[in-house]
């Protein structure tokens, strides 16, 4: 093996890649491609990292959907993919672009290995296209990179050879330590400074919230739901101050701004660059998301965290202690947000750093691995 193809096109990809891209390079010929699924979000990693993809395909553009997107991809990896003539092809998890670059893949009879496989909530609409995207990238992939025994088990029951599928914990905590060594040299941009209260900094009096929130089967009733929640708990706790980068996306802006726009301890916030966002999870008292990778994030570093969804494909997280499932009922939000709010033993236990997925050394077993098969 010499040629390794990396794929990948959103934030959480790239956050999630860009450590093996390292790692990978010492030893193989690695070329980079990019779908841009994430533009704006996506360059700010890939500059963090200092990673220059050699392809860059630059797909998206206004209202597209999921059938624009599938059938640009699908023409475009298949030029990538003879032009490089990779030995192996890396996808990433769950989003269309893993799907697809594995498909196109597949046609070619190039080998696909899956980081971050075996996730599953076995509901193919949630999350939508996630859940359905990484099982298809798994009929297809012919090496398995488990962040966790979970992930590893569901691989078996779907008939996986066990062979094939290795525990390497999960890429994203080696991102994090890499980040948390340059955090607390960053400073936040005057843009986000002037936005949120200086007392944000006091550490000893401060509560601060962070909540993320993006998912597609959230959009409508799910995320007004959730902003009457915290504009309820925001009422409820007025010492407690509320950060909420919001996503760019109508569905999200729309009824964010309509509920919590003027509510004086909310703050909401232009999307963070990924030092940023980790330097703020840092000083964060608890965490609100239905985001994945923050499932990954937010224990490792030790902070109580609250899934804004019905179901979740990272099990590790509620089993270690430091996450509850609310779904995005507000009444269920409201509620357990204020019991850890007012009980410190139940924050103390919530609040024990631990990481499911590793230590941070996942891209090191991954490389091994490769190496060796």
């Amino acid at each position: 093996m010499e040629k390794i193809l990396i794929i990948f096109g959103t934030r959480p990809e790239a956050i999630k890649m860009a450590p093996l891209v390292n790692k990978l390079s010492k030893f193989y010929k690695i070329s980079v491609c990019v779908s841009a699924q994430h533009r704006q979000m996506l360059d700010q990693v890939l500059e963090i990292f200092n990673i220059k993809p050699d392809f860059d395909l630059d797909i998206m553009s206004d209202n597209q959907d999921l059938f624009d997107i599938s059938s640009i991809l699908l023409s475009k990896f298949k030029s990538v993919l003879t032009d490089v003539a990779p030995d192996l092809v890396l996808v990433h998890g769950d989003t269309t672009t893993s799907m697809i670059a594995s498909l196109a893949s597949y046609y070619l009879q190039i080998p696909v290995g899956h980081v971050e496989a075996g996730l599953r909530t076995h509901d193919i609409f949630s999350p939508y296209p996630e859940e359905l995207n990484r099982q298809i990238t798994s009929r297809i992939a012919k090496y398995h990179f488990a962040p966790s025994k979970i992930a590893k088990n569901n691989l078996i029951k779907e008939n996986i050879p066990e062979d094939n599928i290795f525990v390497t914990g999960n890429t994203v905590i080696d991102a994090v330590k890499m980040i948390t060594k340059k955090s607390s040299e960053f400073n936040f941009s005057k843009s986000f400074l002037e936005k949120v209260p200086k007392k944000i900094f006091d550490h000893e009096d401060s509560k601060i919230i962070l909540v993320t929130g993006h998912r597609r089967e959230n959009f409508g009733i799910g995320f007004e739901n959730i902003c009457f929640a915290l504009k309820e708990i925001a009422s409820n706790f007025p010492e407690v101050i509320i950060v909420y980068p919001v996503h760019l996306n109508p569905n999200v802006l729309k009824p964010v701004k309509n509920i919590l726009k003027n509510v004086p301890n909310i703050f909401l916030v232009e999307p963070l660059d990924y030092i940023s966002f980790i330097k703020l999870l840092e000083m964060s008292y608890i965490v609100l998301t239905d985001s994945g990778g923050v499932q990954e994030e937010a224990p490792s570093l030790g902070k109580p965290l609250f899934i804004m969804r019905s179901v979740t494909e990272r099990p590790e997280v509620i089993d270690c202690g430091n996450a509850m499932l609310v779904g995005t009922e507000s009444s269920s939000i409201i509620g357990n947000v204020s019991l850890v709010l007012e009980n410190q033993d139940i924050y103390r236990k919530m609040s024990q750093a631990n990481s499911p997925y590793g230590e941070g050394d996942a891209s090191d077993k991954i490389t091994k691995i490769i190496r060796e098969v």
